[in-house]
């Protein structure tokens, strides 16, 4: 800002308040216009412009610009996500002649970290876990230096003033070296397993051919690891990445994103570094390295030194650390590319806490809880809604603590204190009976309702549309498990307009841990022989522990078992991504057979040639994808033969599926219709939040 002003010649200053910035700046009337038009088109790197408010008054006779002291007011506050390293800081930590060469934690006005550090809004140092670190004479001159990138960047720091990295052993004992990440370096290409702190928590890295220990260390079943690499080349050495999968990587954001692997399998997550110290690590081990969360199992990512250790202690040989501490924990974000566009499946570090605009204006501040997995909750003031980052499955005691720790430090954060609660119509999600435990007027949005209404509204779109949601759970308003579902409506309401044939799912929740059970139900269901126990059978008949579902998430399980994919999963949708692996790749075929009739899909027909088809899997899985978009098509223009809308809405955790996104999208255009699909936030139950804020806002 201070360069903007200097480079019209205006005088003044800016002042960071919460909720805003303020620019008062005195000048001629080209100088002023030039000045707002920069504002608005050329703005720094990481600033957002939501909107500029212009008023005149009188001039002061100021003498050049100056940044005065922030200052605490009313309002939302805005707070940065953090940004990986910047070229500029990255030449600087490589140059042997540089003052930072070599240093872990460089960063500048146009990078590092932001809001894992900040502990109250406005963002000064003083505000920040920086706050213990004294900039050192060097460091001043570059933050009082308005010609500097570091001016008045609040993390800046360097080798004298700190922090610094130290490597412990497993038992937390500090290791002596004098350089802590060329032996943590070489500890990784003996094969050991090392937890790293990175920027909003620890990983746990280790060699690709060392992931399987690390598997069974973290007993993770097969749930695939991301992979860290150092640059493009060791990317494409590992995967095939499209123009917009290298865009993806190479964003200031940095996310894990999902491409076709060449080795490890169908499809990879690949990351590039994002901060110093892994540029620096990266650089010394010479080899991609496996990085992910650490934590137990869906336990939150492990974030604070005092329990690092304990926490740990058997998953990881050694601990790479540093002494800056992390205020808030955020996991790495994941995205995909389908239909030549960014897909989140998981939106935290790099752009929580970004704020996102709501169709309609809220009448008072706002806190809507979203779901029981995949967690992330939102506040909303006005038009604008801050929704958290990843937090996990709320069925965790730990999650679940985290989950309503952090819900109280975004409203501290953001300033923002909320007269009403939204949340999912289901009656025993932690986060319903938490929200009955509070003293505010409450509103519960049904489960896909509240995906329909997400997708709306981030398209900026209020309805009329079709809602094509599909999902694996959601509690239906008829007490039955909905998931296979058309909605028509707005975000004010909904009516079920058609759905998949409800089938029982035998055992409940085991169901979804055993595919092979719906593939019995379906098959049941069809008319045709499963082999089965009979005790299972008549759990079935008689409907004992088996809760009816017209989820599309359980007819890929069932899908996927009938073809002898796979039995039994180890992670949540294993069989279902298993199944679009298989099919990616080819080209349509013709579906199979289904009945639409009243608003219901009768899968039954569909069962029966599946079972029946002896093609190679890959053949029967395309052919059940195509058959799944011929349902979207054939269904959406049945409801617009009977006067339903001609705009779709695509939302649900179904389609992070590619094929199935980028298909449904291109026949339903094809046919007339206009589409709306997720860019900003997962289709999943990590949206949920911010479609239940649009629903109160659109009913108050």
């Amino acid at each position: 800002m201070h360069l903007l002003a200097a480079r019209h010649g205006l005088a003044g200053f800016v002042r960071n308040e919460a909720g805003l910035l303020r620019i008062e700046v005195e000048g001629t009337a080209p100088a002023l216009d030039g000045f707002v038009a920069d504002l608005n088109e050329k703005p720094p790197p990481l600033a957002k412009v939501e909107a500029i408010h212009c008023d005149a008054r009188p001039p002061r006779g100021e003498i050049g610009f100056r940044i005065e002291e922030s200052t605490q007011q009313e309002g939302v506050a805005s707070v940065s996500p953090d940004v990986a390293t910047c070229p500029d800081c990255l030449s600087e930590i490589f140059d042997p002649s540089d003052r930072r060469h070599g240093f872990a934690f460089a960063n500048c006005t146009n990078c590092g970290p932001r809001f894992t550090i900040v502990s109250k809004a406005p963002y000064d140092r003083q505000r920040t876990t920086m706050a213990g670190f004294e900039m050192c004479a060097d460091c001043r001159r570059e933050y009082e230096d308005p010609r500097d990138r570091r001016f008045h960047a609040q993390p800046i720091c360097c080798p004298r003033c700190g922090p610094s990295p130290r490597l412990l052993d497993a038992a937390g004992i500090e290791v002596e070296t004098e350089d802590p990440i060329a032996l943590t370096a070489a500890r990784l290409r003996r094969g050991e397993i090392a937890a790293i702190k990175g920027i909003g928590g620890y990983h746990l890295a280790c060699r690709l051919d060392a992931a399987e220990k690390l598997r069974r260390r973290k007993s993770r079943g097969d749930k695939p690891f991301a992979v860290m690499v150092a640059n493009l080349e060791q990317a494409e050495a590992l995967a095939l990445i499209s123009p917009a999968e290298r865009d993806l990587l190479c964003s200031r954001e940095r996310p894990i994103v999902i491409v076709r692997g060449k080795r490890q399998g169908p499809t990879i997550g690949l990351m590039l570094p994002y901060a110093p110290l892994q540029h620096l690590l990266m650089r010394a081990v010479e080899m991609p390295l496996v990085m992910t969360s650490a934590n137990r199992g869906d336990e939150p990512i492990v974030f604070e030194d005092h329990d690092t250790v304990d926490s740990l202690r058997g998953l990881a040989d050694f601990v790479l650390t540093h002494d800056r501490p992390i205020q808030t924990r955020c996991d790495d974000s994941v995205f995909r590319v389908a239909g030549g566009e960014a897909l989140p499946i998981r939106r935290a570090r790099g752009y929580a806490p970004l704020p996102l605009s709501l169709p309609r204006a809220l009448k008072e501040p706002a806190l809507a809880l979203g779901g029981q997995l995949k967690a992330v909750f939102a506040l909303g003031e006005g038009q604008r809604a801050v929704l958290s980052h990843h937090l996990g499955d709320l069925d965790h005691l730990a999650a679940f603590e985290a989950w309503k720790e952090s819900i109280a430090r975004y409203q501290q954060l953001c300033g923002i204190e909320p007269k009403a609660l939204v949340h999912d119509l289901h009656p025993d999600y932690a986060s319903t009976r938490w929200a009955e435990l509070q003293h505010l007027p409450r509103l519960a949005v049904q489960h896909h309702h509240a995906h329909f209404a997400s997708c709306l509204a981030e398209n900026g779109e209020q309805g009329p549309a079709i809602g094509v949601t599909f999902d694996g759970t959601g509690y239906g308003e008829d007490g039955t498990v909905w998931g296979g579902e058309f909605l028509v409506g707005d975000l004010r309401g909904v009516e079920r307009a058609a759905h998949l044939l409800p089938v029982p799912m035998p055992g409940g929740e085991k169901a979804i841990q055993q595919p092979w059970r719906m593939a019995v139900s379906y098959l049941r269901a069809a008319g045709l022989p499963s082999p089965a126990e009979p005790a299972l059978l008549r759990m079935i008949d008689r409907g004992i522990n088996s809760p009816l579902t017209s989820s599309m998430g359980r007819l890929f399980d069932a899908a996927a078992a009938i073809a002898g994919l796979r039995r039994e999963v180890t992670y949540e949708g294993q069989a279902a991504v298993e199944l679009e692996w298989a099919a990616t790749g080819l080209r349509e075929e013709a579906p199979y057979p289904f009945d639409l009739r009243g608003g219901v899909i009768d899968t039954r027909p569909l069962i029966r040639a599946l079972a029946l088809d002896t093609s190679p899997l890959p053949i029967v899985a395309r052919r059940f994808h195509s058959t799944v978009v011929e349902m979207v098509v054939q269904t959406c223009a049945s409801l617009r033969s009977h006067g339903a809308p001609r705009t779709v809405a695509l939302s649900g955790g179904v389609f992070m599926n590619a094929i199935l996104l980028e298909e449904c999208v291109r026949r339903l255009s094809r046919e007339g219709f206009q589409v709306v699909r997720h860019r900003h936030v997962p289709p999943n139950d990590g949206g949920l939040a911010l479609g239940q804020l649009a629903c109160l806002a659109a009913v108050e």
